[in-house]
């Protein structure tokens, strides 16, 4: 390994001691860094309440941010999930790893509660915690507006302070880590905010090899529609998946009553470009740039926000769309958990939401007031409070994203298996099943889905490890990032070397659920999905998925995954991957 990686910084705010820990070489080639690394702090206490000041927070950088690698410049956050109460992290953009790494930090670990709302401000090896109590309320814009002259950003809005359970922590602005409520754990320990700028420099093993390990990735990239064509991420943004799921008939709609929304193409990534004229932005160190902002300022939403707040609670106002997404970054919240709550309380309700009504339930969310203070929990303990927990469209408390389960049968098992609950973003099947990369497979089988799902979630567990970009992985493969990895720290590593790393990893995430007392039976997608059948039309038929298949393809997962038929850690595949000592 290089001279340096594995500084991580520790902060006890409790007692306001801040210390450095260098970790060995062997623990960091074990865990990569990111996600592997900062679950390395989160298992000891997991056990723990989320809101318990030993409760770790994580910020992780990989081994590549900070240096020319392409599309390295995310880092992950961890804790354990208000939401779900299943570990819980985000992959997210923005300049806060970038700026970490500059500043010879690692990582950061967060524990204990400071006695008064405060903030911490690193720069380079110098930390301090700051009096917040003057940014009380503040919303995350403002305080980006405000801090921004001090490096990156990471902070909390209105959303946490009042308890939402799926507020999210924003960075540098517009980058969320939202899925699963981390904002409050922040709230929890009276941290509003962290800044951190650095002026130093990366290590790099080897600059030549990274230099062209880069430009095979950037080779790569180049030659993939998906990510550089004209309908692609560089040129749409990941509106460019509106459409797409549209015409496939698998658009969630009506709180998944339907799979279909016809005014879908008054609402796609055209409509926004011609109503907004926008411009591209994005992460550090990616050349893609998928986010949008118009010549106004407004920023655009991603295509998930884009899907909730249109086909989900079925409106076809396209200011409406990014009013709500800007509520939603403005108090920090999760977008998909936001949309999908008043989808559910629509449906409850009877009430057919308008634009107004639509502002006015996120700022009473936000806010904690009158029906707000009860769809703050999220939409599954608001459907159980009023007696029909099924019409919450969640898996284990977390709210399904924008892909209609019964149009991409791997995808109905990714949001079982996820160990964070319903997430897309753990295998990601829609590559395969819908973008047809890196092969094509059956949309409307279950065959091969079990293996196919279980390697997508090893592969991407290492890219959150490395800190990369998902959406770069539709062109090139581990086999480019393994030579940056080598570049930059020196350890011969191989593409087989990181798959084993996220197995290992993903494995523990299964470790650390059990421990939670998660089992087989909250791997399960809500019973409408195997009961009613989706919008068919255009020749395309969507059944509802039969429950027996899809049992029996969890059943595969579980094996080849090394779990008991109840989904639980096997001790002999813990023995085999080194982790024995966890169980």
């Amino acid at each position: 390994m290089t001279d340096r990686w594995g500084r991580i910084l520790i902060i006890d705010l409790s007692s306001g001691e801040c210390r450095f820990e260098e970790l060995d070489p062997d623990t960091c080639r074990f865990w990569i860094g990111g996600k592997g690394l900062a679950g390395h702090y989160l298992f000891p206490e997991i056990t723990r309440s989320w809101n318990d000041p030993a409760m770790p927070l994580v910020f992780m950088t990989g081994p590549l941010t900070g240096t020319l690698a392409p599309a390295s410049g995310r880092i992950c956050v961890m804790s354990k999930s208000p939401l779900t109460g299943t570990v819980g992290d985000c992959s997210v953009g923005g300049s806060f790893g970038w700026q970490m790494r500059k500043a010879g930090i690692d990582g950061i670990v967060i524990t204990g509660r400071s006695q008064i709302l405060c903030g911490i401000e690193i720069y380079d090896g110098n930390v301090s915690i700051e009096d917040a109590g003057w940014l009380a309320g503040a919303g995350t814009d403002e305080l980006y507006s405000r801090l921004k002259e001090k490096g990156s950003v990471a902070c909390i809005g209105p959303a946490a302070e009042h308890g939402v359970l799926f507020s999210s922590i924003m960075i540098d602005g517009t980058f969320a880590a939202g899925r699963g409520g981390l904002g409050l754990v922040s709230a929890s320990k009276n941290l509003k905010y962290i800044t951190v700028r650095g002026t130093g420099s990366v290590p790099v093993h080897d600059k030549e090899k990274l230099r062209s390990a880069s430009e095979d990735i950037r080779r790569l990239v180049a030659a993939t529609p998906a990510l550089t064509g004209e309908h692609g991420l560089q040129n749409c943004g990941t509106a460019a998946c509106y459409d797409l799921i549209s015409c496939r008939r698998m658009m969630p709609t009506a709180n998944f009553r339907k799979t279909f929304f016809s005014p879908a193409s008054s609402m796609n990534s055209h409509a926004y470009s011609n109503a907004y004229k926008p411009k591209r932005y994005g992460c550090k160190a990616c050349h893609i740039l998928c986010k949008r902002v118009g010549e106004d300022g407004t920023h655009l939403p991603e295509f998930e926000t884009m899907s909730h707040f249109s086909a989900l609670i079925e409106n076809d106002d396209l200011q409406a769309v990014t009013k709500a997404n800007m509520i939603c970054n403005q108090t920090g919240m999760d977008t998909i958990s936001a949309g999908s709550t008043l989808a559910c309380f629509s449906e409850i309700s009877g009430e057919k939401l308008t634009a107004d009504r639509i502002t006015g339930l996120l700022l009473d969310i936000a806010f904690g007031r009158g029906e707000g203070s009860e769809l703050g929990q999220g939409s599954f303990l608001f459907a159980k409070s009023k007696g029909c927990p099924n019409l919450s469209m969640s898996v284990k408390g977390m709210d399904l994203p924008g892909y209609d389960p019964r149009g991409a049968y791997g995808m109905a098992l990714g949001y079982v298996t996820s160990t964070r609950g319903a997430c897309h973003l753990r295998a990601y099947p829609i590559s395969h099943e819908i973008l047809r990369k890196p092969v094509a497979t059956d949309r409307f089988s279950f065959a091969g889905k079990a293996r196919i799902v279980k390697i997508a979630e090893d592969m991407n567990a290492v890219i959150d490890s490395l800190t990369a970009c998902k959406f770069f992985f539709f062109g090139c493969s581990l086999e480019e990032y393994a030579s940056a990895y080598t570049a930059v720290t020196g350890a011969e590593t191989s593409a087989q070397d990181l798959l084993a790393a996220g197995e290992r990893i993903y494995f523990r995430d299964r470790i650390m659920n059990s421990k939670c007392g998660f089992t087989s039976e909250d791997d399960d997608l809500p019973p409408r999905f195997f009961s009613e059948a989706g919008s068919s039309g255009e020749g395309i038929e969507i059944p509802a998925l039969n429950h027996d298949e899809f049992l029996e393809t969890r059943s595969k997962y579980y094996r080849v995954r090394g779990l008991d038929q109840k989904g639980c850690p096997l001790r002999s595949k813990a023995s085999e991957l080194g982790l024995e000592d966890l169980l």
